[in-house]
C-alpha cells in the first residue's frame, strides 16, 4: 500500500508575545479530513513529529462551532480516535522522503511554536520540493515553510505561490494583537508569493508540485488536490 507522510507539530502551546504560553497543538479538519480522503483512496497514513512525539490536538478545534454542530464534532472527533498512526508517530529525524508518494502539513497555531524553526522540517520540506512528489500545507502548516533556508540564506519557498492563513483571520480570531509574529507577513517577508482569499473561505493554490490551503475550510480540497496529482 502506497503511503502519505503528515508531518505535524509536536507542540502543544504557542508562546504568544507577552510569554503566556496558549494551548494548542494541530487543527482537528484539517488532519481529519485529509486522513479519510487518502485511505478512502488506498494510501497508508504515517504520522512524524519532532522527537516522535504524539501529536496533541488543540482541543478548542473540537467544539461544535467549529464542526458544524455537534454531530460534525462528534464526526471529527471520532475520525481522530481511529487514526492509530497519531499515537505511534515516527521522528522526523528518521523520514526517508523514498518511501512516501506525497508529504503533508496539517495546521493548527502548534507549528508557529515549532516547526517554524525545524531545520530537520526545514530540510525535509526543500528535499520533497525538489522530489517532484505532491507537497502539501494547509492554515498555519506553512508557518513550517520559513525553516526551509538554502545554503545561501534564502527560503527555497521564494517566489511560490502560495495559500496560507491570512494576517485578516488571525485578527478575526483574536490573535493577531497577542501574537510574535503573524504567518502571512512573515512568508512575504521570505519572499513567498501569499495568494490571499476571503477569510475563512476555501483557498487551494497549487503552483508546480506545491498544494497549499488557506485555513480548515481548504483542507478537503487540498486533499482532493493532491490525489489528482498523484492520478
Amino acid at each position: 500500500m502506497p503511503k502519505i507522510l503528515f508531518v505535524m507539530t509536536g507542540a502543544d502551546f504557542w508562546t504568544l508575545a507577552d510569554g503566556t504560553k496558549h494551548p494548542t497543538g494541530f487543527w482537528a479538519e484539517e488532519a481529519a479530513a485529509p486522513y479519510e480522503a487518502f485511505t478512502a483512496a488506498g494510501y497508508e497514513v504515517v504520522v512524524a513529529t519532532p522527537g516522535g512525539v504524539v501529536p496533541t490536538v488543540d482541543k478548542s478545534s473540537l467544539a461544535p462551532e467549529f464542526n458544524g454542530g455537534q454531530e460534525g464534532a462528534d464526526k471529527v472527533a471520532a475520525t481522530l480516535d481511529s487514526i492509530t498512526a497519531l499515537q505511534h508517530p515516527i521522528r522526523l529525524d528518521d523520514v526517508d522522503l523514498a518511501d512516501y508518494a506525497a508529504v503533508f502539513y496539517p495546521g493548527g497555531h502548534g507549528p508557529m511554536e515549532d516547526l517554524a524553526v525545524d531545520a530537520t522540517s526545514g530540510g525535509l520540506l526543500i528535499d520533497a520540493l525538489n522530489s517532484g512528489r505532491p507537497l502539501a500545507v494547509v492554515c498555519h502548516g506553512p508557518a513550517a515553510l520559513l525553516a526551509a533556508t538554502k545554503a545561501d540564506g534564502t527560503n527555497a519557498f521564494a517566489d511560490y505561490k502560495v495559500a496560507a492563513f491570512t494576517d485578516d483571520e488571525e485578527t478575526q480570531s483574536g490573535f493577531a494583537e497577542r501574537a510574535k509574529w503573524l504567518l502571512e507577513s512573515r512568508l512575504v517577508e521570505a519572499g513567498v508569493d501569499v495568494q490571499v482569499g476571503e477569510p475563512w473561505v476555501p483557498n487551494v493554490v497549487v503552483d508546480r508540485n506545491l498544494i497549499t490551503g488557506q485555513n480548515p475550510a481548504s483542507a478537503a480540497p487540498l486533499a482532493a488536490e493532491v490525489l489528482k496529482k498523484l492520478g
